[in-house]
């Protein structure tokens, strides 16, 4: 009788991938692999382990996981991922409803461990950072139209704030070759948009390349038949040149779209951060960006309440978002890693300050993202459909601006029966905080 496996997986597309990864394992193994947690002999929940609060998220589900010991067919807790990697035994001798932890070095084994653990004695399995197959197979866990390619994994930035480097080693990036089969794969399969990420693509190639290859990755990928749509995330500004704009900029398939992760754009908390670049060197890249694509949307990142950050270099960064207007931004208050460089940084800020600041830079936000929505009203725009509202009973997708789970939706009437996953004209008609509305243009026969 085949064993039942449910996965749990949280955190970023990175580890989205891993779990996917698995998952194909699992199956390939002889698993049977299900949805509903209590049906299920072993789960794996697959943990972020970045700040606390993904953490904590974590736990918690490690914990309502647990609780099917009892009340389900539960045999083996198991779990992996970067919290896994990061804490590995700590996990279960704090929490023993842990049967097994699995590091990111180990997940190629994950079926032969989970079958010895269902025979014997769960044990726990480090393998070396490296060790992770970049290249093997998936099963895709989410929508069938879109898929996230992980073109690298690891980091060689060490920003003092970030685990990253400690859980997931050096930067390594796969072969073009790799890649550009994977992504035709997917595409034979049905998918049509792929959503390109590493901790940093834009570092992509250097390792194995001896140059930054992103852009001739890109346009490898843009010739292969069946993918509509390729946007790009975690583009790092001191990475951003001017070939990889003009690629954004010349190739139809490409979204206008850049995820720039800045976090702070005041020189001294850069350089405390390790980040590459000053404030002059941000403006002019975001300067050059958007007159090379003057369409393009631009996504970013922020952190407030870094250690040492004054009320003025607050203020600066308040200026900076009003002045820049980014179409999407996210700010996170800072969270103190440990074993981190900034965690041992004597001049930590308030956690009630670094909070505040952290609102009232999404409050800013929030207005100018509503400004931004309604300039779009009367503008024509592709869609891909992702779904059904049946209450407000109108489709909803997303448009090249708008990035997987992490952006806004447009909600649209339409004139006859929408297949998910297509594509359609919609114009816009009105514009709700990070939402748009709109009705589909008629193409009438001529």
């Amino acid at each position: 009788m085949q064993k039942k496996v449910a996965m749990v997986s949280l955190g970023c597309p990175k580890n989205q991938v891993d779990a996917e990864q698995m998952l194909y394992t699992l199956k390939n193994a002889g698993f049977e692999l299900v949805s509903e947690e209590a049906a299920a002999d072993v789960i794996i929940i697959n943990t972020c382990g970045f700040i606390e609060d993904a953490k904590q998220e974590a736990i918690e589900n490690i914990l309502e996981a647990s609780r099917y010991k009892s009340e389900g067919a539960l045999k083996l807790l198991v779990v992996t991922g970067c919290l896994a990697e990061r804490y590995r035994d700590d996990i279960t001798e704090e929490i023993p409803e842990v049967d097994m932890v699995v590091g990111i070095g180990s997940n190629g084994k994950i079926a032969e461990l989970i079958n010895s653990a269902l025979e014997g004695e769960p044990k726990n399995s480090y393998g070396e950072k490296f060790s992770l197959d970049l290249d093997a197979k998936r099963i895709l866990g989410g929508m069938p139209y879109t898929a996230y390619v992980k073109i690298a994994d690891g980091c060689d930035n060490c920003c003092t704030y970030c685990a990253i480097p400690m859980i997931r080693g050096r930067f390594r990036s796969r072969k073009i070759e790799s890649i550009v089969e994977e992504v035709k794969e997917l595409a034979a399969g049905g998918v049509s948009e792929i959503v390109i990420t590493a901790q940093d693509t834009t570092a992509y190639g250097i390792d194995i390349y001896g140059e930054y290859a992103l852009p001739r990755l890109l346009r490898e990928l843009c010739r292969i038949d069946g993918i509509h749509w390729i946007r790009t995330l975690y583009t790092y500004p001191d990475k951003i040149t001017d070939e990889l704009l003009n690629t954004i900029r010349d190739e139809e398939k490409l979204c206008k779209y850049l995820d720039i992760p800045i976090q702070h754009c005041n020189n001294r908390i850069l350089k405390k951060m390790n980040r590459k670049g000053s404030r002059e060197e941000l403006e002019a890249t975001l300067s050059r960006i958007r007159e090379v694509i003057p369409d393009i949307t631009l996504r970013t990142t922020l952190i407030t309440g870094f250690p040492g950050e004054t009320e003025e270099e607050f203020c600066e960064l308040c200026e900076f978002v009003k002045k820049w207007r980014f179409d999407r931004l996210g700010c996170f208050a800072y969270s103190a890693e440990e074993d981190t460089p900034a965690a041992e940084f004597c001049d930590q800020v308030d956690p009630q300050t670094k909070i505040d600041r952290s609102e009232n830079i999404m409050n800013e936000q929030m207005t100018i993202a509503a400004e931004k929505n309604a300039e779009k009203v009367g503008i024509k725009t592709e869609v891909l459909i992702e779904g059904y509202d049946n209450f407000i009973r109108c489709y909803y997708g997303r448009s090249p601006a708008d990035a997987p789970e992490i952006d806004g939706k447009i909600f649209f009437i339409a004139h006859s029966p929408k297949v998910i996953g297509d594509y359609v004209t919609v114009e816009i008609n009105d514009s709700i905080e990070y939402d748009l509305l709109g009705e589909e243009v008629y193409e009438s026969a001529e």
